[in-house]
């Protein structure tokens, strides 16, 4: 069905596709009988998919990675094309528009992204407003977190805080998502000192709660291995629940464009096939260097099943997809949980 879309949906500009595709899986919900047909053409269900991963049980390791459903539009909807979890955000406490545009662009030569967006979204209030109408037996849901374009990263905790309390109640779990290369010196905060110190007061607020929930770190693929022995340790100081890797890449290395070409797509983070290879390190690297110390979700690159098993053997607990849903979707998410019942069915046997 995808596969009859996708071709009028890339003669639009990415965005102008990304409002109009959310407008017929709205209009999809509608009609009676076709969310039932699409579970029914996308939904595996099996007992090795199952996973209970940060005190959470996750019908399937494929989720949806934030940045899609920014402001928890369709998040139920999301859940009958297969995925066990959706993932919103990022939120931040204010709305506020992102970027100028463009800034949302398709490398269709690499099945790539760039990205400037800068965390446009309708603030952290509104979406909570939305969350309140999960299904019971929907996907997890996931809240990922940041902090407004105009708040000062000295100031940067009061932000989270905020997005915090205003999603607890309608969120499973939250991701402090500090790794956007599209925020002016938000990866600042990725610095020991300012992290930890962001990551504790979080856990703080946590704590208080009568049923506190797993707190995430989103990571950037672009740290050095001495940084992801920082993050490492940041992570067991902190007692953190787990780790999201990684966010986009600011490197623009193994494209198939030309440097004017690459020139003229500008700033932003690159997601899609170029990231495969180095998401799948940095899971394997904070894995064994943790010796399996937390969950880690992989994220970056997953363009087929085979990708996906490849995150999942350098140690992932779930995996997460973008870039890989756009280019090829909601058939990915079949396939990739078809894959994993042989794998996990072949490891018990």
């Amino acid at each position: 069905m995808y596969s009859l879309l996708k071709p009028l949906l890339f003669r639009l500009n990415p965005e102008k596709a990304h409002h109009v595709t959310f407008s017929l899986i709205k209009l999809a919900n509608f009609i009676p009988g076709l969310p039932a047909i699409f579970r029914g053409l996308y939904k595996v269900e099996h007992p090795s998919l199952k996973r209970k991963v940060f005190g959470l049980d996750f019908q399937n390791p494929v989720g949806l990675a934030a940045g899609l459903d920014k402001d928890a539009l369709v998040f139920n909807q999301f859940g009958n094309f297969g995925f066990g979890a959706v993932e919103i955000g990022t939120v931040t406490p204010k709305a506020q528009p992102g970027n100028d545009k463009p800034r949302l662009f398709r490398l269709v030569k690499n099945e790539a992204l760039i990205n400037r967006m800068g965390f446009n979204n309708q603030g952290a209030k509104a979406a909570a407003e939305r969350l309140k109408n999960r299904k019971k037996n929907g996907p997890i849901i996931g809240g990922n977190i940041g902090k407004n374009k105009v708040t000062e990263n000295e100031n940067a905790i009061s932000d989270y805080e905020i997005c915090f309390n205003e999603l607890f109640d309608v969120v499973d779990y939250f991701v402090v998502n500090v790794s956007s290369p599209n925020t002016p010196n938000l990866r600042a905060l990725q610095d020991k000192e300012p992290l930890t110190k962001l990551l504790a007061h979080v856990k703080g607020l946590n704590s208080k709660k009568s049923n506190p929930k797993p707190i995430l770190l989103k990571i950037a693929p672009d740290l050095t291995n001495e940084q992801l022995d920082e993050i490492i340790d940041i992570v067991i100081q902190t007692k953190i629940d787990g780790v999201i890797a990684t966010n986009t890449t600011i490197s623009r290395e193994g494209l198939k464009y030309s440097a004017e070409e690459i020139a003229a797509f500008g700033a932003g983070g690159l997601s899609g096939k170029p990231l495969t290879d180095r998401s799948t390190e940095v899971i394997r690297y904070l894995k064994t260097k943790s010796n399996n110390a937390f969950p880690v979700i992989g994220v970056g690159g997953i363009q087929s099943a085979e990708d996906a098993l490849d995150k999942i053997k350098a140690g992932a607990d779930l995996i997460q997809l973008y870039t890989g849903f756009i280019y090829k979707g909601p058939a990915l998410v079949k396939e990739i949980n078809e894959e994993l019942i042989k794998y996990y069915n072949a490891k018990t046997n």
